[in-house]
């Protein structure tokens, strides 16, 4: 997979390179995280348009008004207004300035999304995801397959792991990152792209058709003929909550339940609360701190049944923002054991605010806390069993020792 010994970081970066393309489509993933944002699987594209100016004001004025820290970093906010005024004519002269003032921010997840982003987003939570079907990274700058799915378009093509994208329809892709790539390769449902790949020394050309690849966010399985093991790969899906209650239905006569959050960077908020009300009857899931110091406590539904059986939870390095909801509010209910490596570490929520020409901002609103009032925001989860490394679930299941603990811990129970 990677010749080489990954440091944290690096293997942060090598995550998001994987998961910006799953399928040549995803690239809403600017930074490690997916989000824990608010937002409607309807489309709520604002279509209005407006001058390149007051698309800079718009975005101006809507961070001034909903940021999650009232002094914006300590700045005079107004000074960026003062800036730009009269000076934007184009919509890259609009991006570039909307970019710089955002940056001044210096949080990593509030970000301006083009109209392209904005469709991405939507794709990525109706699950409309149109490509070929593998995944791919970065490896020493060149593009690399790392997965092709099976019964996909690639999977027909015959491309294979390890096989090195250097040009798409024709194009040298040479020094071009994964997002890049991303927005050359994907297009329409049953339209032609030519990928050509470079496999043990000769470069060889494939015209694929592009398809509508059905994507799940949650599988399940039975382990050892009584552990139920249920994956879920994001919670970003309008689909998550249904897939995870088939997942319980086909895990439903098994004694107890590992669920594998690793490498899940997170996704919208209310699947991760969903989730969690699935195993907490009565307490708080999690906290929600406003701007205006307004805490908003998100309880269980007082349902009268809920999941009662012996949990595991598998987290790493990659799991991240609504993962950690999830994996806190078990934790600190005393519903679950977490097994694997310290988690990512992002306490902050987003919201998701159409912007005029098809354009859209992914606003930091708010911070987090755990049931217990703690703030894990770039502290992470520590897990009560430390064990393996954050590449271990790549292993599909095979010598994975955070598993293995987990169905250990489970057998004895």
């Amino acid at each position: 997979m990677l010749n080489c010994v990954m440091s944290r970081k690096q293997f942060i970066i090598f995550i998001l390179s994987v998961l910006i393309l799953v399928i040549f489509n995803n690239v809403f993933l600017s930074t490690f995280t997916k989000t824990n944002s608010y937002f409607a699987t309807q489309d709520i594209t604002n279509e209005e348009e407006v001058s390149p100016q007051r698309l800079f004001d718009r975005t101006w004025r809507v961070i001034s008004r909903e940021y999650y820290e009232p002094t914006l970093n300590h700045q005079n906010w107004i000074r960026w207004k003062n800036r730009y005024q009269g000076k934007i004519k184009t919509l890259d002269d609009a991006k570039v300035a909307i970019d710089s003032m955002i940056a001044s921010l210096d949080e990593p997840y509030t970000r301006f999304m083009t109209k392209q982003d904005f469709e991405d987003l939507t794709s990525s939570i109706t699950s409309k995801i149109y490509g070929i079907g593998v995944n791919i990274y970065s490896n020493s700058g060149k593009i690399e397959i790392f997965n092709v799915m099976q019964g996909t378009p690639a999977d027909y093509a015959q491309l294979k792991q390890g096989d090195i994208i250097t040009a798409v329809d024709g194009k040298d892709i040479a020094g071009m990152n994964v997002s890049d790539v991303a927005n050359i390769v994907r297009g329409p449902e049953n339209s032609i792209v030519e990928i050509t790949i470079l496999r043990d020394g000769k470069k060889i050309a494939k015209k694929i058709k592009r398809k509508e690849i059905k994507i799940k966010s949650v599988k399940s399985s039975i382990l050892d003929n009584h552990i139920g093991y249920i994956k879920i790969i994001s919670f970003m899906s309008g689909t998550t909550p249904n897939e995870f209650i088939d997942a319980l239905n086909n895990t439903k006569n098994t004694d107890s339940l590992i669920l594998d959050l690793r490498g899940n960077t997170g996704g919208l908020l209310d699947n991760a609360i969903f989730i969690a009300d699935r195993f907490i009857n009565n307490g708080t899931i999690v906290d929600i701190i406003y701007r205006n110091g307004y805490r908003k406590s998100i309880t269980a539904q007082d349902k009268g049944l809920v999941l009662d059986k012996p949990i595991v939870i598998l987290v790493n390095g990659a799991s991240a923002s609504a993962s950690e909801i999830l994996s806190g509010a078990l934790k600190d209910a005393h519903k679950a054991i977490l097994v694997g490596k310290k988690t990512f570490g992002k306490g902050l929520v987003q919201k998701v605010v159409p912007l005029p020409n098809s354009t859209g901002l992914n606003v930091t609103i708010a911070r987090y806390l755990t049931p217990s009032g703690t703030d894990i925001n770039k502290l992470g989860i520590k897990p009560d069993i430390e064990i393996g490394t954050d590449l271990d679930f790549l292993s599909e299941n095979k010598n994975d020792i955070q598993l293995d603990k987990a169905r250990e811990i489970l057998n004895k129970k």
